[in-house]
């Protein structure tokens, strides 16, 4: 869900997805796909036993790629037959294996999880959680791959972005092995693995995972908020960051992307545990070393958006947007390698102050 955060927390590409008409585009680009889906669950149950958890996750799987290839194709304004030789068979290949493929699993399961928390078991009720499941994640779906095919082509048109929602940024931050990623790493992995240990020994079994949710919640957006701080601010730390913004910044933050995202990575993993490995009762072992990867992870991804909004923050400052509009100053930046990846140029997007979201 790594893009879902890029899209959302980084000023230049949340400015470009949340245009008036993108916003009326993308309505009913999420509208028709879910009728869609709608109809292939029903064709697809006089088919297939939808009441098996690997049998719904995989039609969901397949329809959220085909979402995803058709959604990406609408953003990008492009035939079918012009895209491949256009992006390139790797960005192909993401859109349909990630954005489709796996994030339409992890939407599914998160979707039965909450489900399972209100009470409506899968299990026991394999209907309405099974339509459920798959016509909201391709909603999803064709909402976030419309919106990278969207910037796609403001790229390809000549509009700069500095971060890609692809990835490669992150995968270029991993590379160099800083010790602070690896810090904030383990530091996730050990506060909120250390907060499920502490909740097993204090709550009864019964209520177990819903204690470990909320705090783990709190755990994981707290470290995102803090790792997001220390990635923006560079050499001077997460402390003075978080000191000078306004309580406003913080704890809009801290709601959207720290405890939404955190409670939501818990959530996929506990729809994992309880239907397709079918762990009714998750040992003491399972929650804690489940918690620790969800606080590991968004404090990794609360450090890279830091870093790549500290880009896009030095390009603006550095460089005149007038100059930045001429492609030839572009294509020097991205030789260069200042505020860029993998080719990608610098946004030219007025800053933000605050991060916002938008469905």
């Amino acid at each position: 869900m790594l893009h879902r955060l890029s899209l959302r927390v980084l000023p230049s590409l949340t400015l470009a997805v949340t245009e008036d008409a993108v916003r009326k585009q993308k309505r009913i680009v999420m509208f028709v796909p879910g009728i869609v889906a709608f109809v292939l669950y029903r064709a697809a149950k006089y088919v297939v036993s939808l009441a098996e958890p690997i049998t719904l996750l995989v039609l969901s799987a397949l329809i959220a790629a085909m979402t995803a290839a058709c959604a990406y194709r609408v953003g990008r304004r492009l035939p079918f037959g012009q895209i491949l030789g256009a992006d390139g068979i790797s960005r192909v290949l993401w859109i349909l294996g990630w954005v489709g493929l796996v994030y339409g699993i992890q939407l599914s399961l998160l979707v039965l999880a909450l489900l399972w928390l209100v009470g409506y078991d899968f299990n026991q009720h394999p209907d309405g959680p099974a339509m459920m499941a798959i016509i909201i994640s391709c909603t999803a779906v064709a909402r976030d791959a419309f919106e990278i095919g969207y910037v796609r082509f403001l790229q390809a048109a000549g509009r700069p972005f500095a971060t890609f929602p692809d990835g490669t940024a992150l995968r270029a931050l991993l590379g160099e092995s800083k010790p602070v990623v690896i810090r904030w790493v383990f530091a996730g992995l050990a506060i909120c693995g250390g907060i499920a240990a502490i909740m097993i020994y204090l709550t009864p079994s019964r209520g177990q995972i819903f204690v470990q949710l909320f705090m783990v919640t709190l755990g994981a957006g707290a470290m995102t908020l803090f790792a997001y701080f220390d990635g923006r601010q560079r050499n001077e730390g997460w402390f003075p960051g978080v000191m000078s913004a306004s309580w406003a910044e913080l704890m809009k933050f801290l709601w959207w992307p720290g405890f939404a995202f955190g409670a939501t990575y818990y959530l996929v993993v506990l729809g994992a545990l309880l239907f397709p490995l079918q762990q009714a009762n998750p040992t003491a072992n399972v929650l804690v070393a489940s918690a620790g990867g969800v606080g590991a992870l968004m404090a990794l991804y609360g450090y890279y958006l830091g870093y790549r909004r500290n880009v896009e923050d030095r390009v603006r400052h550095d460089v005149p947007v007038s100059l930045l509009r001429c492609p030839f100053v572009v294509g020097i930046l991205s030789r260069s390698g200042i505020g860029t990846v993998s080719g990608d140029a610098p946004s030219t997007q007025p800053t933000l102050k605050n991060s916002g979201q938008e469905v």
